[in-house]
């Protein structure tokens, strides 16, 4: 059994529109200290992000704290939306929801997004089996991630985390005798209210 804390990152500074360079806002770094001293004393071995710059800064102060380096993973980054243009895109994230093959130009469907993330949980299973890992990474990505152990995970349970940031969920999970993966227990141990803006 792998014990795996997934961290949705804290706040972004979203009037930053690059998102891969798009960092915490001031609030967002302060609660990324207090996940910091939340989590340093799990048993965290490894620390993994995705190579965003919001993830980076959410797990910064927990490596440094566990004198830990931090390998980041492409593959956890977060959902592309491809050419979306108006300002209603929660819309856009519920038609994504009903029609997990659904995209726009240019971006990724949810399943496409769920197919790289678990390809990525799966090799850091194999990777890091039976130890304590902290993987950082976004909202979509992990919502997609708990929709593969929990089918019945959708649009409305990715609306309660959406202003959630931090947000940190313990996991056990296991790779089965056939090779897939399961997951054993899962529970949400920090989160901070932010509005998502």
């Amino acid at each position: 059994m792998t014990e795996v804390y997934f961290i949705r990152h804290a706040q972004s500074d979203r009037l930053y529109h690059d998102e891969r360079t798009r960092p915490l806002t001031g609030e967002g770094l302060a609660d990324s200290e207090k996940l910091a001293e939340i989590l340093k004393d799990k048993g965290i071995a490894h620390i993994i992000s995705s190579p965003y710059t919001r993830t980076l800064q959410t797990v910064e102060g927990l490596a440094k704290t566990l004198g830990l380096e931090i390998e980041t993973n492409e593959e956890l980054r977060e959902r592309h939306a491809g050419k979306w243009h108006g300002d209603r895109f929660f819309d856009f994230i519920e038609k994504q929801w009903n029609d997990f093959d659904y995209s726009i130009e240019g971006g990724e469907s949810l399943r496409e997004v769920q197919k790289r993330n678990i390809k990525a949980l799966d090799g850091l299973l194999k990777k890091y089996k039976n130890e304590t890992v902290a993987i950082a990474t976004h909202g979509t990505a992990l919502s997609t991630i708990i929709n593969y152990f929990y089918p019945k995970y959708g649009f409305e349970d990715f609306l309660k985390i959406a202003d959630l940031m931090p947000l940190v969920i313990r996991t056990e999970l296991d790779v089965k005798s056939d090779g897939g993966m399961i997951c054993t227990d899962i529970k949400e141990i920090f989160s901070v209210h932010r509005a998502y803006k």
